[in-house]
């Protein structure tokens, strides 16, 4: 029987150390997680060589940018989702001077970067933020002023070399120190700067407190690019508004003003328009009314100096134009002031608490002068006018006051017809026209004339005297001139006994000279005759 015989290659081969599908892909995720895992570890390597945020390299930079010895109380990193690090309770010092109090801190920094930006080794910072930021600006004149701003200090900043996205400061405040302790406070609740480099122009939103007079602040523009060394040529543009302006802050003035405007060119002199209103503006304690400004002006942001091409405040119907400056340290206020075709009570409304005393047309031209502020000194105790006014056509608003002048006119103007007749020349007139013409000024709260010329129908007086805002309480003396003789002057039994002395008070047949006088307060201004009064 033959044997059978199989062919090698016919006989099955065994399953042992064959590579299955299955098997293969779980060597393929194995060698890919080797493969990122390496990759990471890579990364983390250099990562960790060129990392921007240690403590090391960080409080260097801050130093360096900041100019300040700077102490940190805590300080980590952070990685996820962005790559850089907070910084808990900064203190600022002098390097010169760490025997002196902190002249700043902070609660909180925090400081945000991008992964991409760090594996490509870009110097980029996405975000710096600054929660609760304090600076202090010692008094001027005082060793730790001298030791934070030190001659030619301001050469030494002129950004920072790493582009920062976005520079942002909240919840800050700014104290400037005086030399008689106090200080003036400036609350900053967003300061938003972007592009923030050496070399480049940043734009900027601001949202803060001033001082005084307190007032809100906000502004939206662009700043620089810096120029360290002559920071007034800095360019400079914006928009900004001063709204709820208490003005009763600055002196012995009331109301709160609420202002808008734009700016635009270098630091030291930046062309500035804006416009104002003021529903309730009072001087002292004189009646709250409204006032609209418009101002056209150079503002100097080193000095705080600003000079007025045009400013226009409309009160009522009436405009008064002014121009000049404020200028100097401390600052002094000078001021041309003109009033063209205007209403009187618009004038003096702000500045009298009762009933305006007369009405009518005005013409002024005027310098007024403010100065420095100083304690216990108001408004009206810094304020010096001096000009000359015309009101052709008033009357007087107490109906008491216009009958007197309405009568002493009559008396004035008594032909002798119509004394025999007892007639006179305006029976039945009681609306008197008057005017008022001279040079005044104002100083200490009162308003002083002299050679003040004032007309009636039938007679015109020469006074000299004052006018105290304070008490609004006039006294005026002076000659009057009238067409009748003396007798006319007065009614009745007086004019009996006044008779005898016309030959003596007549000046060339031409009628009577006596003196008078302009007196009284709120609600009891009146002229009199005043036989006895120093001439």
């Amino acid at each position: 029987m033959a044997s059978t015989h199989v062919a090698p290659e016919a006989r099955p081969t065994s399953q042992v150390g064959r590579k299955t599908p299955r098997h293969g892909a779980r060597h393929r995720m194995i060698g890919s997680a080797v493969a990122v895992l390496a990759l990471l570890a890579a990364g983390v390597f250099f990562a960790n060589a060129h990392w921007p945020y240690r403590y090391r390299i960080v409080k260097p930079m801050l130093e360096s940018v900041l100019g300040r010895q700077v102490q940190i109380s805590r300080y980590h990193r952070t990685y996820f989702p962005h790559p850089g690090f907070v910084a808990i309770g900064l203190t600022l010092r002098r390097k010169s001077a760490p025997d002196l109090p902190p002249l700043g801190s902070a609660d909180e920094l925090l400081v945000q970067g991008r992964w991409s930006d760090l594996l490509m080794l870009r110097t980029r910072v996405a975000l710096v933020d600054i929660t609760a930021l304090h600076i202090v600006v010692p008094a001027i004149g005082s060793r730790a002023n001298h030791e934070d701003f030190p001659p030619g200090s301001a050469s030494d900043f002129s950004g920072p070399d790493t582009l920062i996205d976005e520079l942002r400061i909240h919840r800050g405040v700014l104290d400037i120190m005086r030399q008689n302790g106090e200080r003036y406070s400036f609350p900053i609740m967003e300061l938003d700067l972007r592009n923030f480099q050496k070399g480049r122009a940043n734009t900027y939103t601001v949202n803060m407190q001033n001082a005084r007079p307190w007032g809100v602040i906000q502004s939206t523009g662009s700043f620089g690019p810096l120029i360290a060394q002559d920071l007034g040529k800095t360019p400079v543009s914006g928009t900004f508004s001063f709204s709820s302006v208490k003005l009763s802050d600055i002196g012995d003035i009331r109301g709160t003003l609420t202002s808008s405007g734009s700016f635009h060119g270098p630091l030291a002199a930046m062309a500035a328009t804006a416009n104002s209103e003021t529903p309730d503006f009072a001087v002292h304690r004189g009646k709250p009314t409204p006032a609209r400004g418009d101002v056209r002006c150079t503002v100097n942001g080193l000095t705080g100096e600003v000079v007025f091409d045009r400013v226009a405040v409309e009160s009522g119907e009436t405009t008064i134009v002014a121009s000049g400056g404020i200028l100097g340290s401390p600052k002094i206020a000078n001021l041309d002031v003109s009033v063209l075709k205007g209403r009187t009570e618009d004038v003096l409304r702000p500045f009298i608490q009762n009933n305006i005393p007369v009405t009518g047309p005005m013409w002024l031209r005027a310098h007024a002068y403010v100065g420095p502020s100083h304690e216990g000194a108001g408004f009206l105790e810094r304020l010096y006018v001096t000009g000359a006014f015309d009101v052709p056509a008033e009357r007087a608003t107490d109906e008491a006051t216009e009958e007197n002048l309405s009568k002493f006119s009559q008396r004035a103007q008594k032909s002798k017809a119509g004394a025999a007749n007892g007639e006179s020349a305006q029976d039945g007139n009681t609306d008197v026209l008057t005017s008022l013409k001279g040079t005044a000024q104002i100083r200490d709260g009162i308003a002083s004339s002299r050679r003040l010329t004032f007309k009636i129908a039938g007679a015109q007086a020469t006074l000299n005297g004052t006018f105290n805002f304070h008490g609004e309480i006039a006294h005026l003396t002076g000659n009057l001139a009238m067409q009748s003789d003396i007798s006319h002057a007065a009614t009745g039994f007086k004019s009996v006994l006044l008779k005898p002395l016309d030959p003596f008070l007549k000046k060339r047949k031409a009628g009577a000279v006596i003196p008078i006088a302009v007196t009284g307060g709120p609600g009891h201004y009146q002229i009199s005759q005043d036989l006895l009064h120093m001439k």
